[in-house]
């Protein structure tokens, strides 16, 4: 902060607010100017939920687009690429627009609309804006008490935060607004990034995955028309309410605008110490209906329902996260470019891989990025609950893989990371079955245990899938890789099986006779149990090998388990 004499400013470009790790795992705090300097050393942004370091690196990219406005081709990325940053350019830029990154300015706050009010001067507490607080679950957090009082450089952070990730529900509502009725503004739907099931690509540093994630403005079915793809700093301050229809037309124009979307309105409230208050509301909604042309960081599932309701020939709405599975098991939707077979159907694909994925392949195919070059898919959403008034749960998850498992030209490698998937989900299925049979055989009900055994194989699957996936390289032959999965996956499965069968008690042991489904009655015993398990794993994993096959040297695990000998 300033003297007292000077107006209060908070400069984004030249004070420390973006808390970054360094390669040696310590932290900081630094500004937009020195992230940019300093990105080769620095391992990723950190943020104080996952949330904020995906909406805080696409505020960095928006920043990078446009200093270099580009870059248009990947001739250009392929320069920055080998010569680094163009720091020089960058601080030019941001010093020309350093006015728009005041957090402070008393009539165009980064970020914010200096004219916000509400018709009673009602100001409210930071609650609002931070996304940490809990809403009447006051546990498990460091904020219990709720928010009296920021500091500017997180408070900035939450900004950027609040328009990437803030809740629906009722607002207040602001003069100016023409949505507001009775004083209040009702539901228009979450900020944009928090209808995404966020894909960002990270490289080895924070200068790498900024590059990774830079897509050229001549990439195939991405829309970007660069003279009207500006950020909001280049576009004029925020209003109260929504933006003029007659000026969204055709919004957003490109990256730097989406990335930028002023999806609120935000006046913050401080005096020489903090920020003690704000008026958070709704902004520019943006509908998230085929926005696939524009929005290149996740995946798009073709929606048939959506498509009889507006009476559309077509409509991809972003696939978001589940919670519940870890992200080696929606590789499919980051892998496949489109639905299995529907090209050659000529039907529409069902779902759209991410064109940040898309734009990852084309360095690999067209540039000079080896095939082997390992890249990690970060994962990031927001599941709301309580319609969408709260967020329950962040998703961050990351898998780590060669750019070649991302070739359209030759997609072997690639599809047999996706089947080996489904050898996993099989393999588990069997698990839960036999989980299932036992605590029938000991007359319990089944599904509990179905559902933990379920838990307990995809848990001890996950080091052992990502490690097999980041060991694929070109030169590997895709059958026998995924042979030796299999054989991985059978042991693994295998295993946890005998630890079922050895925590069974004697009534599962002694039997007895249940009715199946369709009537019938049949002795289950967990010697029953056992035989069906093993037959239902080697269907499920034809390829493990058989006993005396040689170890999977790539795996460095002994011999395979003698299947045949244990029924």
């Amino acid at each position: 902060m300033p003297s007292d004499s000077a107006p209060p400013s908070f400069d984004l470009t030249r004070q420390p607010w973006l808390p970054v790790q360094r390669q040696d795992g310590s932290q900081d705090e630094l500004s937009l100017l020195e992230v940019f300097r300093q990105a080769g050393e620095l391992r990723r942004l950190v943020g104080d939920v996952p949330t904020q370091e995906f909406a805080l690196v696409r505020l960095l990219l928006a920043i990078l687009h446009d200093a270099v406005d580009g870059p248009a081709d990947l001739d250009e990325w392929q320069d920055l690429w080998e010569g680094g940053l163009p720091v020089d350019r960058i601080t030019s830029y941001l010093e020309r627009h350093r006015d728009r990154f005041d957090l402070l300015h008393p009539e165009q706050p980064f970020f914010q609309a200096a004219s916000l009010r509400t018709a009673t001067g009602e100001v409210s507490s930071l609650d609002r804006l931070v996304a940490d607080v809990p809403n009447g679950v006051p546990f498990f957090t460091m904020r219990a008490r709720g928010v009296s009082r920021l500091g500017f450089a997180e408070a900035a952070r939450w900004v950027v935060h609040a328009h990437a990730y803030d809740t629906s529900g009722i607002k207040t509502g602001v003069v100016g607004d023409s949505r507001v009725k009775g004083g209040k503004i009702y539901p228009q739907g979450v900020a944009w990034a928090g209808t995404l099931g966020g894909v960002l690509i990270e490289g080895e540093n924070l200068r790498q995955t900024l590059l990774l994630n830079l897509i050229a403005f001549d990439t195939d079915n991405l829309r970007i028309a660069p003279d009207q793809d500006l950020p909001a700093w280049r576009r004029p301050p925020a209003q109260p309410g929504a933006a003029d229809p007659l000026q969204m037309a055709g919004r957003p124009a490109g990256l730097r605008d989406l990335y930028t979307w002023q999806s609120r309105r935000v006046r913050l409230f401080f005096d020489a110490e903090g920020v003690n208050g704000v008026i958070l509301t709704y902004g520019d909604v943006l509908e998230p209906r085929n926005r696939h042309r524009s929005e290149p960081m996740t995946t798009w599932r073709r929606s048939q329902a959506q498509e009889k309701k507006h009476g559309l020939a077509l409509v991809y709405l972003p696939r978001e996260h589940d919670p519940s599975r870890s992200a080696w098991r929606g590789l499919g939707a980051l892998i496949a470019s489109s639905a299995s077979g529907a090209g050659q159907r000529g039907e529409a694909a069902s779902s759209i891989r991410p064109r940040v994925v898309d734009w990852a392949a084309r360095l690999t195919v067209e540039g000079d990025l080896p095939p082997d070059h390992l890249f990690r898919a970060r994962l990031f959403g927001a599941v709301y609950g309580t319609q969408q008034s709260v967020i329950d749960e962040v998703v961050d998850d990351a898998v780590t893989m060669p750019l070649v498992l991302l070739h359209e030209r030759d997609s072997r490698l690639g599809q047999t990371a996706i089947d080996a998937v489904s050898d996993a989900e099989r393999a588990v299925t069997v698990l839960g079955d036999l989980a299932a049979d036992l605590a029938r055989a000991a007359g319990a009900d089944g599904e509990p245990a179905k559902d933990a055994a379920h838990s307990s194989g995809y848990t001890t699957l996950d080091g052992a899938f990502r490690t097999w996936l980041a060991g694929l390289r070109p030169t590997h032959d895709p059958l026998e890789r995924r042979a030796a999965w299999q054989r991985r996956a059978h042991r693994i499965v295998s295993r946890l099986g005998d630890e079922l069968l050895r925590a069974a008690g004697h009534a599962a042991w002694e039997g007895r006779v249940i009715k199946t489904k369709n009537g019938q009655e049949l002795w289950l015993s967990a010697s029953q149990a056992d035989l069906t398990f093993r037959a239902r794993l080697r269907a499920a994993l034809p390829e493990a090998a058989p006993a005396g096959s040689p170890p999977d040297p790539a795996q460095g695990e002994g011999q395979p388990r003698d299947v045949e000998a244990q029924v």
